[in-house]
């Protein structure tokens, strides 16, 4: 099998750390190693290099030669503009079908943190083979360890005729929930955190686009200019565009340590913080402070008489954010960029 990994986001809620010149998949958030080198020797333990591709934008490319020197240009896919994740896999599925391709493949984030990752091989071979039939759609469902607001989940059927061997047939996806409704979901033994990581063939991703999007993959025809009619495709998630509808999704159960590390919440539960739950890095001195994440690359900081506040400052800029209103980061730091 193929994997093919995402590469293309420009991290907005990692703002003043990420910046559209180098967004978080491009920095080395949980070790020396960036987010996507961590990904790619994820896959390279087990597979062949020629297997492993990696899509993004124009913007980036640089940025992948650079961190992943031994990749061969082939195995770079280029998205001529940011359309999602709908548009990003339909560009992938076309690509591999032009070239009479269709062997399945996983497509997976450039930004998840799994410390062990010796589950993975035998867990994608099985996704492989369920995959292989058509119309077969493969996730990896995550067992909730918290009620978690900012992650999909995946409900299964809890009768065993729809189980095949190991994997279970989805009954429906759920959108991040609010808080009351993830505590009854983490309560729930049918329930799992939607990973991002999908298992399937080129093929079936056409049939469900022909099916459900014939907007996107009409728009992907052609020998004329692809930044022209890709520009024109619409805005949505693989979610939106496949998931939803599909009828033929199974998930894989899978215990492990996993988080999407997508914003400075999911970066501080995966770091220590040192006394009243305050998380420091740089010349900070803080008093009378609590369950705050400081952060100063520039300048001495001094933090006076606050609690759940994120303080971040770079060259880039500096956020002071109440931890309740760290959703809003994406959309204000797009609103000014």
């Amino acid at each position: 099998m193929k994997v093919v990994i995402m590469a293309g986001g420009q991290g907005t809620r990692f703002w003043p750390w990420s910046v559209k010149e180098r967004p978080k998949q491009f920095l080395s958030l949980m070790s020396e190693e960036t987010m996507l080198q961590q990904t790619y020797k994820r896959f390279l333990n087990w597979l062949s290099p020629e297997k492993i591709f990696i899509i993004t934008t124009e913007q980036y490319v640089s940025l992948v030669k650079e961190q992943i020197p031994t990749i061969d240009e082939n195995q770079i896919l280029i998205e001529p503009y940011l359309r999602d994740t709908g548009p990003c896999i339909a560009m992938t599925a076309q690509h591999f079908l032009s070239g009479e391709d269709n062997e399945a493949f996983a497509a997976v984030p450039a930004d998840h943190y799994i410390p062990d990752d010796s589950l993975l091989p035998e867990v994608f071979k099985l996704a492989e083979k369920i995959a292989q039939e058509e119309l077969n759609i493969v996730t990896l469902g995550i067992k909730p360890t918290r009620p978690e607001t900012e992650y999909g989940y995946i409900q299964v059927e809890s009768d065993k005729k729809n189980k095949i061997e190991d994997v279970l047939k989805v009954k429906r996806f759920i959108e991040k929930p609010k808080y009351e409704v993830a505590k009854e979901l983490y309560q729930e033994e049918n329930i799992f955190w939607n990973s991002g990581i999908f298992i399937w063939k080129p093929s079936t991703i056409s049939y469900y686009l022909k099916k459900y999007q014939p907007e996107i993959w009409s728009g992907l025809q052609g020998n004329d200019n692809l930044k022209d009619r890709y520009s024109l495709l619409p805005k949505i998630s693989v979610d939106y565009a496949i998931l939803e509808k599909a009828e033929n999704i199974f998930t894989i159960p899978i215990s492990l340590e996993w988080d999407d590390v997508g914003n400075w919440s999911a970066w501080t539960r995966l770091n220590t913080s040192g006394g009243e739950g305050n998380l420091i890095q740089g010349d900070i001195h803080l008093h009378s402070s609590k369950n705050c994440v400081v952060i100063s690359e520039v300048q001495k900081t001094v933090v006076i008489g606050v609690e759940d506040l994120i303080i971040v400052s770079t060259d880039e800029g500096l956020l002071i954010c109440n931890k309740d209103c760290e959703k809003s980061i994406k959309d204000v730091i797009n609103g000014f960029s």
